[in-house]
């Protein structure tokens, strides 16, 4: 795949779409719909299947985040190249390749269930994120193009609440499916080839879950490739300027598999820092960087995946504590629809008070509200302390369409290479989980560790005040 395309012929560098321009498809937003639905559903999964290989492989909180890490690794590798897939081949064969992706890494899930080796389940993890990135690359923009261009805050936020119903759902059949087949046992108390024997079984709740959603995947890719032809792929319009050349992308892809064995290995920190060198590398001196509203915007969809993923991922062991409700993991994992829930249920009554309110002050209002939820929660105990925290879904419910939607505005012929650098931003659900599972740690509590979600909200808010006002050429 080449990593530098044609550049756009026209020389102004800040295209501006015209005004209520969009495409004319009718029914393709349904199609939409179904990919953020699934998508969705597929990385809320993490956060059952998180505590249950946390359990089976006898895991501290920053080993068990790694599920997040390579999951979320994936939208750093794959956001640009993903980007140039879709330039090259159109919006809905692009859909079509990152739901075939994702079906392959849901098949993977077999062989590492029967060898019970944690290694192989995150090598899974990371192909199906791959796909999930692709079928994001495509669906971010296109659902701004469906539609005039003065209603695109409130149309991408109304898709996104089809992305909350799947991470709705999915978590509360998970939470039935895998961790409901946990037995009397903990992998604590055994070894040798009983540990590796119920390692083995245990798991299998797992591949059965992920079998069945690739059968799903393919039912989806079928539909799609079917109905190809809807959205007729103009290359012309989708050129634009490299963002990257192969030599940095190779050298980028380099740093990566250095700083993510380092992780792997227990060298977290270092690890880290030489990963967030390679989007510098790759990205550097890219002109839609110079734009300061679509730079921040990326830092903050970068915060605001960390936030939301990393209380996502302890929401199950934050609700078993004694001092909070004191359950069992399948009761703290049925409860985890309801931040997701939160969500979807935001999603809706935001897409339609964005149809009236500036977005960048509502973005600041749901920021500051969920910084006040976390603080209350974490300073309390009970069930004020769990439905606090679980309220917190509300709160993100509008904050990655509107950050999207704020930070790419007046992209034009851009807006595939714009959606490539939010992708990789998405890397962010890597780091910050990562990051809090290991202040969890070394603090000995998740309440403190809940400290760096609060900072990143806190830059959200800014954000949203910095971006209240429409953005010009």
């Amino acid at each position: 795949m080449a990593l530098a395309p044609d550049v756009a012929s026209s020389t102004d560098p800040n295209p501006i779409e015209a005004e209520g321009a969009h495409v004319n498809a009718p029914g393709l937003q349904y199609f939409v719909f179904a990919l953020f639905f699934i998508f969705g559903g597929i990385t809320s999964l993490n956060d059952v299947i998180l505590p249950k290989l946390k359990e089976l492989f006898t895991l501290n909180y920053t080993q068990a985040m790694l599920v997040q890490f390579c999951f979320f690794t994936a939208y750093l590798l794959i956001g640009i190249p993903g980007a140039q897939l879709v330039k090259r081949i159109g919006y809905m064969r692009g859909a079509v390749a990152g739901l075939l992706i994702m079906m392959a890494g849901c098949l993977l899930f077999i062989p590492a269930s029967q060898t019970a080796t944690y290694g192989l389940f995150l090598g899974a993890l990371f192909i199906l994120a791959s796909g999930v990135v692709i079928v994001q690359v495509v669906t971010n923009p296109l659902i701004s193009l469906l539609g005039p261009a003065k209603t695109v805050h409130s149309r991408l936020t109304f898709a996104q609440a089809f992305n909350s119903l799947g991470t709705t759902i999915f978590p509360i059949v998970g939470s039935a499916l895998i961790l409901g087949s946990l037995a009397g046992v903990s992998a604590a108390e055994l070894s040798g080839a009983e540990l590796q024997q119920y390692r083995t079984a245990e798991s299998a709740a797992i591949v059965s879950t992920y079998i069945g959603l690739a059968v799903a995947l393919a039912v989806i890719a079928l539909v799609v490739w079917v109905n190809r032809n809807k959205l007729p792929h103009d290359a012309a319009a989708m050129k634009g300027d490299a963002l990257t050349t192969p030599v940095r992308y190779i050298a980028g892809i380099a740093l990566i598999a250095i700083g993510g064995w380092l992780v792997i290995n227990g060298n977290e920190i270092p690890g880290i820092i030489i990963l967030m060198i390679a989007p510098v590398i790759w990205l550097w001196g890219n002109s839609l960087l110079s734009r300061t509203r679509f730079s921040f915007g990326a830092l903050c969809i970068f915060l605001y995946v960390g936030a939301e993923v990393a209380i996502g991922s302890l929401i199950v062991n934050y609700l078993m504590q004694e001092n909070v409700l004191g359950i069992s993991e399948r009761a703290a994992g049925d409860m985890i629809f309801l931040y997701w829930g939160g969500a979807l249920v935001g999603r809706i009554i935001g897409s339609l008070i964005l149809r009236f309110v500036s977005p960048g002050l509502v973005l600041m209002g749901v920021a500051l509200g969920a910084i006040t939820l976390v603080l209350i929660s974490t300073n309390t105990t009970g069930t004020v302390s769990a439905y606090s925290l679980l309220a917190v879904g509300l709160m993100n419910s509008i904050m990655f369409p509107t950050i999207f939607s704020l930070a790419c505005e007046k992209l034009g012929a851009k807006a595939a290479d714009g959606s490539g650098i939010i992708n990789i931003a998405i890397f962010g659900g890597a780091v910050i989980p990562l990051l809090t599972g290991m202040l969890a740690d070394a603090a000995g509590s998740l309440a403190t560790a809940m400290i760096l979600p609060i900072a990143c909200y806190a830059i959200i808010a800014a954000f949203g005040i910095f971006a209240r006002r429409p953005a010009v050429a």
